[in-house]
């Protein structure tokens, strides 16, 4: 089944994936299968948050091959936001009297950012709700110095208080974000935050200006596979049937430049592999795929229709 996830990648034009939540034996399964060339694909890996993973690789610290990078570990601070997990400020407008939780005490998230803030490892946390994004972002401002590269990272970020978006670029905390969460919730959510917490919901542009960057993902395989579907949501804000018609918030809306690099160099920068992926540039490895449209000029409408023709992992056509 590995080598069917790889193909699917490969035709999607996805040469490198960011692999989350892995124990120490998948590591040395997927590093085998490399070695042994029965895998091809780069992979950027964040460990479980678990006492097995942090004994075995805070000694040994990050592990690094020409395909594979073992760099983070994931840790969830709360659930999602349609079971209605997410951990909110304020009770939900549509169940009164609960506002979700976090699915740990909050020393252990402190713990475990004083810990990892003396490795070289990345802190890559799920955080949806305004609630856990603020105590996770709280936790990090403690440990991470301003102008620091150490590149936390918060998974999701679906929600944040208008008053703590600075809490990400005074540390360099990095918003990982997946743009189709908004056009796949735009339906219910309002019912569950209300009007004033919509405004800080799926806020891309204004996690964008915190940094100077974002890295976008697809969210795969909870969510579809499809690049273009990631490309539309953030450009456009909409869903496959053009709904609504003026975007969903389209004053966060992407620029198809911004939503490029966020698939390719900021995505690569949030794994701390833009130095050798992520764009084409002298020294950097071959990956690069051909698509039978310009997404800079393609119609809107014409978007989903983009078929990637060619895949190139290395200089080698996978594709």
């Amino acid at each position: 089944w590995l080598k069917t996830a790889e193909k699917n990648c490969f035709a999607q034009g996805l040469t490198t994936i960011t692999d989350c939540g892995l124990s120490h034996q998948d590591v040395d399964l997927l590093d085998g299968l490399h070695k042994s060339n029965q895998l091809n694909m780069r992979l950027y890996v964040m460990l479980s948050d678990n006492a097995d993973n942090y004994n075995v690789y805070l000694k040994k610290g990050p592990y690094k091959t020409d395909k594979l990078f073992v760099n983070g570990f994931k840790v969830y601070a709360d659930g999602a936001l349609g079971s209605r997990g997410a951990c909110l400020l304020k009770h939900y407008s549509d169940k009164p009297g609960w506002g979700g939780f976090l699915l740990r005490n909050k020393s252990h998230y402190d713990s475990l950012a004083n810990v990892l803030s003396k490795t070289d490892f990345q802190m890559c946390t799920h955080a949806i709700g305004d609630s856990a994004n603020r105590e996770i972002l709280n936790i990090y401002n403690k440990y991470l110095q301003p102008g620091n590269d150490k590149r936390w990272r918060i998974e999701h970020a679906q929600i944040v208080a208008p008053e703590d978006f600075n809490l990400f670029g005074k540390v360099n905390v990095v918003p990982s974000v997946q743009p189709t969460h908004g056009t796949i919730d735009m339906y219910w959510a309002e019912s569950r935050l209300g009007k004033e917490r919509m405004k800080g919901a799926y806020a891309f542009k204004d996690l964008l200006k915190q940094n100077g960057w974002i890295p976008l993902g697809t969210d795969f395989p909870v969510e579809d596979i499809s690049t273009f579907k990631t490309f539309l949501a953030a450009v456009v804000r909409k869903d496959a049937a053009g709904y609504p018609a003026e975007g969903f918030q389209i004053e966060n809306a992407l620029t198809r430049e911004e939503t490029i690099k966020g698939m390719t160099i900021w995505a690569a920068k949030a794994g701390f592999l833009d130095k050798e992926v992520g764009s084409l540039e002298t020294g950097k490895k071959a990956d690069f795929i051909i698509l039978d449209k310009d997404l800079m000029s393609v119609a809107e409408q014409d978007i989903l229709k983009t078929k990637v023709t060619a895949t190139y992992l290395g200089g080698k056509r996978v594709h």
